[in-house]
């Protein structure tokens, strides 16, 4: 990592160091702890500061048995021998301070095996954060090639160490990065602060690899929703009483409110410093306007992008050639134009003067004065800019168990569950386990399984619960088929639990037959024979009878002829009844009907005291009554 670009112009610098490192400013020392786990009367924990090279293990820890390298022996060469402990456990190197560089001491003991490097403070002071050395070319061979994590130890602390292996003790250490940065949910926030200048060597190099190659997990992280993404981008201001002068004029937009040094440090050639102000604002606005279409991610592409086709060392570096980038990606370009606005105006761009205001460090954040800078979950990525070990740092912001499949890749953890189950419960049968693997480590956690529910510690017992619980190997109970018949001791009109089934004994978990005929608990009438089957029985009554099992009795099968007359003669005569009872029910209707016709003809005809002949048909009145009601 390199720090801020120096040397443009006196009033610049003095500028930069204002907003930088003014009164509020303040250098958060991001720390891992260290544990003495052996030998027991020296346990204790203990603060080491994360070095900003090497890949720190976020999320995990390391065990291994110290080594000293030496008094004198700063590792500022090879040490020309492997450093390895009394017992096989990983080397914890542990090297002074001083003489060269920190990160070429820890290439040297990465070297020669060390598992971990400690460098050992050589006076008594608050920890630093050792950092790679600035635009050094013999560094930059090494720095990207160191793959072991490393770390400032005070120097107490480093005495004491010192003089337990002095008198022979084994020391044994647990260097522990779980909680070196926040974890509290299911979504990780993360920062990468950066400049879209290409031309300051190895460590721009740096930035847009891991730009390139970071993309992919990029995006998968943020179109699942498993994270949020912001880029930001450093700038300061030039003093008023420069603003006027044509160092301000060339490195800064907006009359010297956003100013960036010149990328070849050379006024009077090649790009300008405010040629880098406005790409990046333009990348800022990219990402605004992409966000509000719910497309974020497609900063990605355009930085990408950009970079490949708008790069300075083949003076593309222009406005018009980003234009052309954001019309590929189907943005709208006017919308971008408007959020840039004018950088010649006299004026405060909203964009750009929230980036200087988020550059101060905020909460447990500290200011940012690196470039580049990762930020995830409000605190400052340590390490190498590398895809597997930002990632991984990344996936370590997860709270445990919420972690996307891609944490979980071989790539950047390893799979407990793999070896000896966790040590968690398995049910191979039905090849169910309670290990569940996390980024962080393994959980041993009863599984819901097809709907069923497993209840237990997790470690040494589940058990389905609840409904459909039989439908997985029996819910764990007996269960076993002879001869085309399978019998279970599992029920899923239970909620849990093991019962036999009828014509079984046992406690559930095992079954066997029960002999009837054997214990002399059924088929025990006169004259029975008994043959005992598999979960059940067989009796048989001697003559021609039948065998009744409830009542374990015998009965004569002409008897039962009797009953069956009995019951159609009893049928019948309640039939007979039934027809009787209808036939007698539609006679009395019919005389009511009668008796009701007459009543009311009889007062509009003469009755039998006033019978005449009709003078047509010459029958009488009461005949055509009659007559009536027949019809």
């Amino acid at each position: 990592m390199c720090l801020i670009h120096k040397g443009t112009t006196l009033a610049l610098f003095l500028a930069l160091t204002m907003v930088i490192n003014g009164v509020f400013g303040r250098f958060i020392v991001e720390k891992s702890s260290v544990t003495i786990l052996n030998p027991l009367a020296m346990r204790s924990k203990h603060d080491a500061a994360i070095a900003n090279f090497g890949v720190p293990n976020y999320g995990g820890y390391i065990i291994g048995s110290v080594v000293y390298a030496g008094k004198g022996a700063y590792g500022c060469d090879s040490f020309d021998k492997t450093f390895k402990p009394k017992f096989p456990r990983p080397t914890i190197l542990i090297i002074d301070r001083g003489e060269c560089y920190f990160a070429l001491k820890v290439w040297n003991g990465q070297q020669s095996g060390a598992a971990a490097v400690l460098v050992a403070d050589n006076v008594d002071e608050p920890l630093i954060t050792m950092d790679s050395p600035e635009e050094s070319k013999e560094a930059d061979d090494f720095i990207e090639k160191l793959n072991i994590p490393s770390a400032l130890i005070d120097f107490s602390f480093a005495n004491t160490i010192k003089q337990a292996l002095k008198k022979g003790e084994e020391i044994v250490l647990k260097i522990d990065w779980s909680e070196s940065l926040p974890h509290p949910d299911e979504r990780v926030e993360y920062e990468l602060w950066t400049n879209t200048n290409d031309e300051c060597g190895a460590r721009c190099d740096e930035q847009m690899n891991f730009v390139k190659n970071f993309k992919g997990h990029a995006q998968i992280l943020e179109k699942g929703g498993y994270s949020l993404f912001t880029p930001h981008y450093i700038t300061w201001f030039c003093p008023k009483d420069y603003v006027s002068s044509n160092q301000c004029k060339s490195q800064c937009i907006n009359q010297g409110r956003y100013c960036a040094p010149d990328p070849e440090q050379d006024f009077g050639d090649g790009y300008d410093g405010k040629d880098i102000v406005f790409e990046n604002l333009r990348q800022l606005c990219v990402h605004k306007v992409a966000k509000e279409s719910n497309r974020s991610w497609v900063w990605w592409d355009y930085v990408t992008d950009f970079h490949i086709r708008c790069s300075m060392k083949e003076k593309k570096y222009s406005k018009e050639c980003a234009e052309r980038v954001v019309e590929s990606l189907g943005l709208p370009l006017d919308k971008i134009k408007k959020c840039i606005g004018d950088p010649e105006a006299n004026v405060e761009n909203e964009v750009l003067k929230a980036e200087q205001s988020l550059q101060v460090g905020q909460g447990d954040r500290g200011d940012v004065t690196i470039l580049p800078t990762l930020i995830i979950n409000n605190a400052q990525y340590r390490g190498k800019l590398e895809r597997n070990a930002v990632l991984k740092a990344i996936c370590s912001g997860f709270k445990e168990r919420t972690e996307p499949g891609i944490c979980l890749s071989g790539d950047i953890e390893t799979n407990e569950c793999l070896e000896a189950n966790g040590g968690c419960w398995q049910d191979k049968k039905s090849n169910v386990t309670a290990c569940k693997d996390t980024f962080r480590g393994r959980v041993c956690e009863c599984p819901v399984v097809n709907g069923v529910q497993y209840k237990g510690d997790g470690y040494t017992s589940c058990e389905p619960y609840g409904p459909a619980r039989c439908s997985i190997n029996q819910g764990g109970c007996w269960s076993e088929t002879k001869k085309g018949l399978t019998y279970s001791a599992c029920s899923n009109s239970e909620a849990s639990g093991c019962r036999c089934p009828q014509g079984f004994k046992g406690d559930g978990l095992k079954c066997e037959d029960i002999d009837e005929c054997k214990e002399q608990s059924a088929c025990q009438c006169d004259g029975c024979k008994c043959k005992n089957n598999w979960g059940s029985f067989e009796c048989k009554c001697s003559g021609n009878r039948l065998y009744m099992k409830e009542q374990d009795t015998c009965i004569e099968r002409s008897g039962s002829r009797i009953g069956w007359f009995l019951t159609f003669v009893i049928l019948a005569a309640v039939a007979s009844i039934c027809v009787g009872g209808y036939v007698f029910y539609k006679y009395r209707l019919r005389s009511y009907m009668d008796s009701e016709i007459m009543a009311i003809m009889s007062q509009y005809m003469p009755l039998e005291s006033q019978n005449t002949n009709d003078p047509v048909t010459g029958e009488s009145q009461q005949q055509q009554l009659r007559l009536t009601s027949a019809a």
